[in-house]
Order: structure tokens, then sequence, then C-alpha cells
């Protein structure tokens, strides 16, 4: 990890929290920080994602925005982790990534993984989960999903007609989303789908130990 920025180094040295845009290459984001592999114009810290995030300090991120981002991951948990750690409490990951009904995500040869309505329920406690609940143990940190928005595809006029009816039906809540996934999202794919998620603290480990 590189700071390439002066100014980003001062705001942590400082104590100031920061606003990071991950991955965001030329698309830049008002009020954020760039952080990219690739030392292109404007990028304020170059870095490898599935690496630690080393020279940023524990609380110092305000919030992250990552758009079409994780599903090039290799090392997701461990980036999640170096997120929950950098993350002041409060503070908002917003994530944006391809659903698992996107038919085009599967050409792309650099996407490893896709998403769907649970998949950051695996890192959030059961009072935290919707009625269907995932196990969470894959790792200690712990997060809350605050928001989830599946986008359908608009590729078609077709397309645009089904998503202006189904796609506020969908979003009303997180069983109108398990139905869709379960029901529908064949026939009417999503393309995307975002999450807000905040870090809410860590399992404790000896706890876990005594409950096991």
């Amino acid at each position: 990890m590189k700071i390439l920025n002066p100014a980003l180094q001062a705001d942590l040295n400082s104590g100031k929290p920061v606003k990071l845009n991950l991955g965001g290459g030329l698309r830049p984001l008002q009020d954020h920080y760039l952080l990219d592999l690739v030392d292109l114009p404007g990028v304020d810290v170059q870095a490898n994602l599935n690496e630690p995030l080393d020279q940023l300090p524990n609380g110092s991120v305000d919030a992250i925005h990552c758009r079409h981002l994780l599903e090039h991951i290799d090392n997701l948990l461990p980036l999640l982790e170096e997120m929950h750690r950098v993350v002041r409490p409060g503070g908002v990951i917003d994530i944006r990534v391809p659903h698992f009904s996107n038919p085009y995500g599967y050409s792309d040869p650099t996407h490893v993984r896709f998403f769907g309505l649970y998949s950051f329920f695996y890192f959030a406690a059961d009072q935290h989960q919707p009625k269907r609940k995932v196990p969470a143990f894959y790792s200690q940190c712990r997060f809350q999903v605050k928001q989830i928005h599946i986008r359908l595809m608009h590729a078609t006029w077709f397309d645009k007609v089904v998503r202006s009816v189904l796609q506020p039906l969908i979003n009303l809540s997180s069983g109108w989303q398990d139905w869709y996934e379960r029901r529908l999202c064949r026939m009417f794919p999503a393309n995307e789908i975002q999450y807000q998620i905040i870090p809410v603290g860590k399992v404790n480990q000896q706890s876990k130990a005594q409950a096991a």
C-alpha cells in the first residue's frame, strides 16, 4: 500500500476521519479519496486489496464506497476484516456488486464470486439477521446490514417495463427480496445488488469456545 496524496496523509496524521472510494479507477467520487491498484491520474492511494491496508490506522475511515469491486477480490474475508478495522463505529460501507442472476457477469474472467440477498448476513449477529438465518462463524468481525437494494436489468424496453413495476415491489422488504431470488430472478434477472453495512464489533473468542 502506498499513499500518493500528501493531503490524505495529513488527514490521517491529524486524526481526521476520511472517506475512501475503493477501486474507483476513472470514476472519482466527491469528498472521497480514491484507492486503486493502478497509479492512474487522480488516484490517492495505490494498493492491492488482496493485501492488508497497513497504512490506515484503526477507526480512521468515516465511509467506504466500492462499486463493482468485491467480485474481483480473491481474499474477500481478510478485506472485510480490514474494512471492519479501519472504519470507525457507525461508519457506513456502501457496496455494489453483480447479483448472481446477472447473466453477463459470468463472461468476465476476472470475476471470482457473485452475491445475493444473504451474502453479508454471514457476518451479522443472529439478532441482526432476517427471518431466514444463516451461519456467522466465518469471521470474528460483525457487521449490521442496514439496507439492501436489488436493481433489475434494463437492457431492453421490455426489461425497463418489468423493472418499473417489479423493482419497487421486491425492495419493499427482505421477505420480498427472498421471494424474488427463489421464484423470479432467473426469469427477470438483476443487474446488481447494493448493500449498506456498518461494523458493530467482534465476537469474543473465549465466549465462542465456552459456547462450543
